[in-house]
């Protein structure tokens, strides 16, 4: 076992950049738990640990497996298939051991921007609750006689992250409101391949993401929302400039307007992102 104690005089800043700078899996999610576990002790005895400053890394720290590839060059596997469950199953988990480091950057790496204690709790429960998820997917791995770092995994998650490395608002709309919003778009589709392959462990793993997930883009959304207050900017115009400007495609059809709806994105935040710029301007609804 990892040790995944944190020590108790650091800082939540360098509490984040211990996480950021934790190569294996099960010991940045260890330490992810246990860093929000001393943040909220912390906070409910009514000594809350300081926010501090950190030096994050421009790249987390990751296992030596998997073998990350280009987006195009991840092989495909049909997903009725014992090795297309599988696979879903070891892009699930790239998917949360990358939304692990992306909270705990933003903690890090935007302490010169003041913000609310609210905002900290929010993504350190968010980072613990990432790590959750990994964890529980790498048990049903494991079940499959598979691990993490068994097949290849999408070379360009961490590209969000240094593309608005320098960049809150960027980072909140492209990351939870982008990213973590097509989440809610395809999981229940994953729950219903696994529902079908009579997989219980894998469909209850994926239930409990699916009902996290939410809370996580609304995360994105409420504080994006505040950022535009702050600076008295119109956020829906204000989320079409940033996603055009960080994102490098249009966004894509269908989406899970319920769900969505429930994280605070309307539809007139992301339907106009579906078309190119020229053929649409960022206002129109």
């Amino acid at each position: 076992m990892p040790d995944a104690t944190p020590p108790l005089t650091d800082t939540l800043a360098a509490c984040a950049e211990a996480v950021l700078r934790t190569q294996g899996g099960r010991d940045k999610t260890a330490l992810s738990r246990a860093c929000a576990q001393a943040w909220f002790a912390a906070r409910a005895a009514g000594t809350p640990m300081a926010v501090g400053r950190a030096t994050p890394p421009l790249r987390p720290a990751r296992p030596e497996k998997p073998e990350l590839l280009s987006p195009r060059d991840v092989p495909r596997r049909r997903p009725g298939s014992p090795e297309g469950r599988k696979a879903i199953l070891h892009a699930v988990a790239h998917i949360e051991l990358n939304a692990v480091d992306l909270h705990w950057d933003i903690i890090a790496r935007f302490t010169d921007t003041p913000m609310p204690i609210g905002f900290y709790d929010d993504w350190v429960k968010a980072a613990d609750e990432e790590a959750k998820h990994f964890n529980l997917v790498s048990d049903c791995l494991e079940a499959m006689g598979s691990f993490y770092g068994d097949l290849p995994a999408h070379a360009g998650m961490w590209r969000a992250a240094e593309d608005t490395a320098e960049d809150l608002m960027g980072r909140l709309a492209v990351v939870p409101m982008v990213l973590e919003a097509r989440g809610l778009d395809v999981t229940p589709g994953m729950i219903e391949v696994f529902r079908k392959a009579k997989d219980d462990g894998a469909v209850a793993a994926l239930e409990v993401i699916y009902g996290e997930e939410v809370a996580h883009v609304a995360y994105g959304s409420k504080w994006f929302h505040f950022l535009c207050g702050r600076h008295e900017m119109d956020p829906k115009d204000a989320f079409h400039t940033l996603v055009r400007r960080y994102f490098h495609a249009p966004l894509k059809p269908p989406f899970n307007a319920e769900k969505r709806a429930e994280a605070g994105i309307p539809p007139d935040f992301y339907w106009p992102l579906t078309e190119p710029e020229a053929q649409i301007a960022p206002s129109e609804p």
